[in-house]
């Protein structure tokens, strides 16, 4: 072997020859260049601390989630069902389908979804940021510093990011918990959901509706002075029989009169003209003209003729006819208010029942800016290249020893020496190349 020396001892006569055993002969070979070595060792050593310390400092920001227990009572019932052993095949399907993390896998998928990668892009602009051209390229590097991972028995999701700014990798995890929330809202596809939609449509329809029917009752009621058809027809009609005990009395105190002082009196001239406007009054009120008995009351109608155009309300007899086309146009707008407080009503519960039905991120631990770095171990990567370089010297050493040992018609060194020649010309030629290029 390669280095070993032959030691004779002769003993009684009787010669022997003692080999070295081969760690004691390398050794003994690595010792005698351990100048060598030790300088191999010690330049490597400063390049292995310059490379740790020009090796960028990275910093990890991490989260924990904890996904929905989405269950329910039905979903207990048939787990209850699953650990029944008298139901045999039913019970284990009934403990496939509450299977317990269906919610956590669906977060998982949404986090490794390309559209929430392609968001967080955009919002931190991370093409700039990891000076990558390609938009696929940023994609990639963000998937390599991302670590999402799924406790398989707890269910709980922890959100790594490393990155050499550390405020970027707390941005980036929590930016992973925001999209998250407005994917699995935006993607809730719930009966909750689709009532809720549904609810909130009809609520529009309902509500113009009924800005309609409003709109058509306040035109009529202000064309025809109809605004509470029940308490006008009760006030008019103790109007009417007001004005019509009035008229009798006044009657009575106008034959009264006449009897005692003569038709020419002026107090018969002024119970006359009382009674004229009550008359007419109560024609208005009635819905059919007063008739006037004497010249008085014809000039008291004919100085009320402009106050007759201009009517405050409808008449008794118009009253019926308006009934039916205000209860009518009242009817409606009642209908439609009904209507729509009732969707009003439903349309809140619909959005509280969407709400218990959308999967909330429910956090456990927030993500923080890193207190110290995450890598590199300086210390430890100057160890393991300095190591490193102390072994490949020796082997160094070892092989060239031994190279030194084998024969020149060593087929070993024949196939070398064919190889050699031909990579130094392919080398030198792509030299060539390279220079020409330039």
């Amino acid at each position: 072997m390669l280095g070993e020396s032959i030691v004779s001892i002769e003993r009684e006569g009787i010669v022997r020859t003692v080999r070295p055993p081969r760690w004691a002969t390398r050794t003994r070979l690595l010792w005698a260049h351990r100048h060598f070595l030790a300088r191999v060792t010690g330049i490597c050593c400063l390049i292995s601390l310059a490379v740790a310390f020009l090796i960028p400092k990275q910093y990890k920001s991490k989260t924990t989630i904890m996904p929905p227990d989405q269950q329910g009572a039905a979903a207990m019932m048939l787990a209850a069902l699953a650990h029944s052993s008298s139901l045999g095949a039913l019970g284990s399907l009934a403990g496939g389908l509450s299977g317990g993390h269906a919610s956590t896998e669906l977060f998982m998928d949404l986090l490794h979804s390309g559209t929430v990668s392609d968001h967080l892009i955009d919002r931190f602009n991370l093409q700039h940021a990891y000076h990558k051209r390609y938009r696929m390229d940023a994609a990639k590097h963000l998937a390599r510093i991302t670590k999402i991972t799924e406790n398989k028995k707890s269910g709980i999701i922890t959100i790594q990011v490393e990155d050499t700014d550390r405020a970027r990798a707390r941005d980036l995890t929590q930016g992973y918990l925001d999209e998250l929330n407005k994917l699995v809202t935006s993607t809730s596809t719930s009966a909750a959901h689709r009532e809720r939609v549904f609810i909130e449509q009809r609520l529009h329809a309902v509500q113009g509706d009924l800005e309609n029917a409003e709109m058509q009752l306040s035109q009529f009621s202000s064309k025809s002075s109809a605004f509470d058809l029940r308490e006008q027809t009760r006030a008019m009609v103790d109007a009417g029989a007001r004005l019509q005990a009035e008229l009798l009395v006044e009657q009575s105190s106008l034959q009264s009169l006449r009897q005692i002082y003569g038709d020419s009196n002026v107090r018969v001239h002024q119970a006359q003209a009382r009674i004229a406007t009550l008359r007419q009054e109560l024609g208005k009120l009635k819905g059919t003209p007063g008739a006037p008995s004497t010249s008085s009351d014809s000039a008291l109608a004919d100085s009320g003729a402009a106050s007759d155009k201009m009517e405050l309300y409808p008449s008794l007899l118009q009253l019926p006819g308006l009934a039916v086309s205000y209860t009518d146009l009242y009817r409606k707008v009642k209908v439609q208010e009904t209507v729509y407080e009732l969707l009003t009503q439903q349309y809140e519960i619909a959005h509280i029942e969407e709400a218990k039905d959308i999967p909330p991120v429910n956090v456990i631990d927030s993500p923080g800016l890193a207190e110290k770095k995450s890598f590199p171990p300086r210390i430890l990567l100057t160890l393991i290249l300095t190591l490193s370089s102390f072994l490949g010297a020796s082997l160094f050493v070892l092989l060239r020893s031994y190279w030194a040992t084998l024969a020149a018609d060593d087929h070993r060194k024949e196939i070398v020496g064919e190889v050699l020649p031909v990579l130094r010309r392919r080398i030198s030629f792509i030299r060539v190349l390279r220079r020409g290029a330039e």
